[in-house]
């Protein structure tokens, strides 16, 4: 610090020079005057007199330096100013700050810095290290288990080449065994053709008649050369040929005597090669005794159950009908195994309002991350994940808490144990919630509340239990039945005592399910993925479904190739209360379907043909009594303006969601019609089918292909995509509020009271009238009031003011008014005159 005066000093401390001066001598300082400099020593040396002089000599004596000195500095100056001839002076005040920080402070935060950075590195280079030894670890098991699938596979391969070696030496060990059995009984043959001989030789040299079984034929005689002399010595003789000999054999074929009845099933529909087959006939046949009767099928077509039966009759033989009950009860009698039913995990439904965190919810509890990836941040699927806690397995399924998507939360509550209702606590009871517990009722099972965000300010727990007492949801410490447990999905709080709260109720519940057998569930959710195919998100009620099963689902089928679990790894099997992908369905099966495993394939095939055909005639049915519905209101109400949509989404439940939100906008102006929906991207045969029927394509979370959007480019159609369904919603009725016509409303614009009443030849009567309210205009229609009832509606013929005709008159002033085409006005009645006016009709 530079040296300052006496005078400084005392301006900075702010006591008088004299007192300063006095000071100074009393600490044994020499000083000459007020303008004379004092070093930093001088200043410590006051500094310690002071401090003696005030009582605190106890403390050391070397005073602690000061870490931050502050001064202030004030100078004045006078600026002149010449302004219109005249010299103007201004006083300035300049005012200077300093301060001055002692160099071992900035020493120190520069060495406390470079110890931060220094920490930190450490910590990033521990933490690199860290990374680099997972990565390590990581890379050593994947060799690990690479090497331990390849030794896996090499010790098949040598298994598979052992067994077929062993395969072959059998092979080649068997047919050496039945060549030498064969070479044993050509030889056995061969001697006792060879005895035979003999004894014949031996019998004609004795002149012995052969035995029976040669006379009759079973061995043919030879001719003998006998001597013709007795001692004459016998001839040679060649030796005999073989003869082929003709007996009866016991195994050969014997043509029945009476024709073969068999008694035929016949199903619903069946082809001709199928009924040939039952009836162990060639289809050639069959196709010629159909068409004697008059009907044309080729081998492979279906003919329904009548004909079939008359076929079968025709050919001899009994049909037997079988129904389509007979079908059903069949596959009921063989999904019924009976075994000993053991515990299953609970199956928990989560639902709500929209936005009340039951994603996030469950996001916490299985440490994933699907809020954040939901579109719009609302879930519009249904999602299905068992979930491993160190208090057992649970199973959840969320449901979307949008309004278009009841029917989804109706499925959810029908497939599970356990509802868990989520409500925040600084929103209460909304619409969704007071329907999640219509469906939990409806399906009467327990329910869990769960009320979320109570980590917020504004959160008020006891406002959500009033609103749910009311509703009938009593909360156990009100003396009611329901579990109520506060929650924060955001920071943990009270998960482990929801997750308590459910298992303790699945205990009360004693979930049992049979574990062994055919397995049967019920299909949550379906899509069409490309690469994939029909993917159907089954949750397992009883039994074990395993790859390789045919399964029957809805009005779809098929073997299981392959199984996924929730996180996408490849599954062999799934018990009771699993929700597992399935792939391998020859199509994509209706949300909500029952999924049954059936034994024959062909069976399963046949049911679902006959589900098919049903769903058909059924849709059919009802669009002929739509579209007579539809003629008979076009002829009362006149033609409709309709609105022609084609509906494509990434899962069965979004599409009927999506459909049934829409075809709720009509109303009897505008009609929204869903001409096609499904699932899957937008293809060449959807954009041909709009173009057709004049529709606009809805894509929800798809998209067009390649082809589809040079066809939508061609034809100029109309395509929009939607990731949130509350935007299709809107827009949609966007379109319908333009199409509608607008509502002509009557406004009141004044009245005038008939004060007395003239006669004039030119208008008749004529009301002298004193405008009571707003404005009377000449050219706006007016009613006649008598008593406040209406009694004559029509125009003005004259409005004057004085003599002259004026366009309109305002209230407070009179007026003359001529009525057209009435003359009955009397004095206290009231003109009205008002305006229409059209104002646009929304939905």
């Amino acid at each position: 610090m530079s040296e300052v005066t006496v005078r400084q000093l005392a301006q900075v401390v702010g006591v008088p020079v004299e007192r300063l001066l006095a000071q100074l001598g009393e600490a044994g300082l020499a000083v000459s005057g007020p303008d004379q400099a004092l070093s930093e020593e001088e200043r410590l040396q006051l500094l310690r007199h002071l401090r003696r002089a005030h009582g605190k000599d106890g403390e050391p004596a070397v005073v602690a330096e000061p870490k931050k000195i502050t001064l202030k500095r004030k100078a004045h100056a006078e600026l002149r100013q010449t302004a219109q001839g005249r010299v103007k002076t201004v006083s300035v005040e300049v005012r200077r700050k300093r301060t001055y920080v002692k160099r071992s402070l900035v020493l120190d935060e520069e060495r406390k810095r470079l110890e931060e950075d220094a920490a930190k590195l450490a910590e990033a280079e521990a933490r690199r290290q860290a990374e680099e030894e997972a990565a390590r670890r990581r890379a050593e098991e994947e060799a690990a288990r690479r090497q331990a699938e390849e030794e896996a596979r090499r010790r098949a391969e040598e298994e598979a080449a052992r067994r077929q070696a062993e395969e072959a030496e059998a092979r080649r060990r068997a047919e050496e065994e039945e060549a030498r059995r064969r070479a044993e009984e050509e030889a056995r043959a061969a001697e006792r053709e060879a005895r035979k001989e003999a004894e014949a030789e031996r019998r004609a040299e004795a002149k012995i008649a052969p035995p029976p079984e040669v006379a009759k034929g079973h061995i043919r005689r030879e001719e003998l050369h006998v001597a013709s002399g007795k001692g004459e010595r016998r001839r040679k003789r060649p030796r005999p040929q073989r003869v082929a000999v003709t007996t009866k054999s016991a195994h050969g074929f014997a043509r029945p005597t009476q024709p073969i009845v068999r008694e035929v099933t016949i199903p619903e529909t069946i082809t001709v090669a199928e009924l040939a087959q039952k009836m162990a006939v060639k289809a050639a046949e069959v196709i010629k005794v159909m068409l004697k009767m008059g009907v044309m099928a080729t081998i492979n077509q279906s003919i329904d159950q009548e004909t079939a039966a008359l076929v079968v009759e025709e050919m001899g033989h009994k049909a037997k009908l079988l129904r389509e009950e007979d079908l059903e009860a069949a596959l009921v009698e063989e999904a019924a195994v009976e075994a000993e039913p053991v515990p299953r995990p609970p199956v928990v439904t989560v639902m709500g309002h929209v936005d009340h965190g039951k994603t996030s919810l469950l996001d916490y509890i299985r440490k994933s991350r699907v809020a954040a990836g939901e579109a719009g941040g609302i879930t519009q699927h249904i999602g299905a994940y068992h979930v491993e806690t160190p208090r057992g397995t649970v199973t959840f399924i969320d449901t979307p808490g949008h309004a278009a998507f009841t029917a989804m939360r109706a499925r959810g509550a029908q497939a599970t144990d356990i509802v868990v209702l989520v409500v925040a606590a600084d929103d209460g009871v909304m619409p969704q919630t007071k329907e999640a517990i219509q469906h939990a009722r409806a399906a009467g099972v327990p329910i869990v509340v769960a009320v979320n965000k109570i980590d917020k300010p504004e959160a008020d727990p006891d406002r959500v239990k009033n609103e749910l007492a009311a509703e009938q949801v009593v909360p156990e410490d009100w003396g009611g039945d329901t579990l109520f447990v506060p929650v924060s999905a955001k920071t943990g709080q009270g998960i482990d005592e929801l997750l308590d709260a459910i298992l303790l109720q699945a205990e009360l519940l004693e979930l049992k399910a049979v574990a062994e057998g055919p397995a049967k569930g019920v299909v949550l959710e379906s899509s069409l993925e490309k690469g994939r195919g029909p993917v159907a998100t089954v949750l397992v009620q009883r039994g074990t479904l395993r790859k390789g099963d045919v399964l029957l689902a809805g009005a779809e089928y098929g073997r299981v190739r392959a199984m996924f679990d929730e996180n996408g790894r490849a599954v062999e099997s799934a018990g009771p209360s699993i929700p597992v992908q399935v792939l391998g369905l020859s199509g994509v099966p209706s949300a909500g379907d029952e999924a049954v495993v059936v034994a024959d394939e062909r069976k399963a095939r046949e049911i679902a043909e006959r589900r098919r055909e049903k769903a058909r005639e059924a849709s059919l049915a009802q669009r002929q009594t739509a579209r007579l519905d539809e003629m008979f209101s076009q002829i009362q109400e006149g033609e409709a303006q309709e609105v022609n949509l084609v509906v494509k989404a990434d899962v069965q439940g979004s599409v009927e969601a999506l459909s049934e939100a829409l075809t709720k906008l009509s109303n009897d102006e505008v009609k929204v019609r869903v001409v096609a929906s499904g699932v899957g991207g937008i293809t060449e045969s959807d954009v041909h089918l709009a173009a057709a029927s004049k529709a606009i394509i809805i894509g929800f979370n798809v998209r067009a292909d390649g082809a589809a959007r040079r066809a939508i480019q061609d034809s100029g159609l109309e395509v929009r995509y939607y990731s949130v369904i509350y935007e299709a919603i809107d827009d949609v009725k966007q379109a319908i509020q333009g199409l509608l016509k607008p509502e002509l409303r009557e406004q009141i614009i004044g009245l005038a009271e008939v004060r007395d009443v003239f006669r004039s030849s030119k208008f008749g009567a004529v009301a002298g009238c004193l405008v009571v309210d707003g404005v009377v205009r000449r050219h706006s229609p007016i009613r006649v009031l008598r008593n406040n009832v209406v009694i004559f509606e029509g125009e003005l013929e004259s409005l004057r003011r004085f003599k002259d005709d004026v366009d309109e008159v305002r209230a407070g002033t009179e007026c003359g008014i001529a009525v057209r085409n009435y003359n009955d006005v009397r004095v206290g009645d009231q003109i009205e005159c008002y305006e229409r006016i059209e104002v646009e009709r929304k939905l």
